[in-house]
């Protein structure tokens, strides 16, 4: 099946699918976030079992290179970030919410990384895809760093979502394919 990407979920084949075969009636509300925070397989797997999470790809963005790839990134010198790229159902799971759950799953307080994932690469970013999000998310921080949580300043960037280029294949759902091999983190 061919997908449009100039069609707001082109990177979720079976989201585009069900939008497209929905009736002229009905129209699915499905929200997008797209969250940088360390490597994108622990925020990955921090969100794939949540209800209301309809799809998770794991890629680059925020960068000034077309085309990256995990050897071009991890370099550092792209302005890229690892991040995830979430569709979900607003009636199920809400905005807030998923920044709740995404401060919970990294510190927020790092400036380049987190326990072994250290570089530009690594920072922590919320790219919002409306700007009533992007308003909502930099509330949410104000208030976060103001809520005596933290013992340093809380340095998550929120900016509007750019380019996201999906990582290679193998990246994908990386914990479910190598099952008991690696150390899925706790949450």
């Amino acid at each position: 099946m061919f997908f449009r990407v100039d069609h707001p979920f082109w990177w979720v084949p079976s989201i585009v699918h069900y939008m497209e075969n929905m009736s002229d009636e009905v129209s699915p509300v499905v929200g997008q976030i797209t969250l940088a925070g360390g490597c994108f397989w622990g925020i990955e797997v921090g969100f794939r079992e949540v209800p209301g999470i309809l799809a998770t790809v794991v890629g680059y963005t925020g960068g000034d290179v077309e085309h990256p790839d995990y050897t071009l990134v991890s370099t550092g010198t792209t302005g890229h970030v690892e991040a995830v790229r979430i569709a979900y159902d607003p009636s199920v799971i809400s905005f807030g919410a998923i920044l709740s759950r995404f401060l919970g799953l990294f510190d927020p307080t790092s400036e380049e990384g987190q326990q072994g994932s250290e570089g530009s690469q690594y920072r922590s970013v919320i790219f919002c895809h409306t700007e009533e999000d992007c308003r909502t998310a930099r509330a949410f921080i104000r208030e976060e760093g103001a809520s005596g949580k933290y013992t340093r300043p809380v340095v998550t960037a929120v900016n509007p979502a750019g380019i996201f280029w999906p990582a290679e294949d193998y990246h994908q759902q990386y914990y479910e394919k190598l099952g008991n091999r690696y150390r899925k983190p706790l949450f």
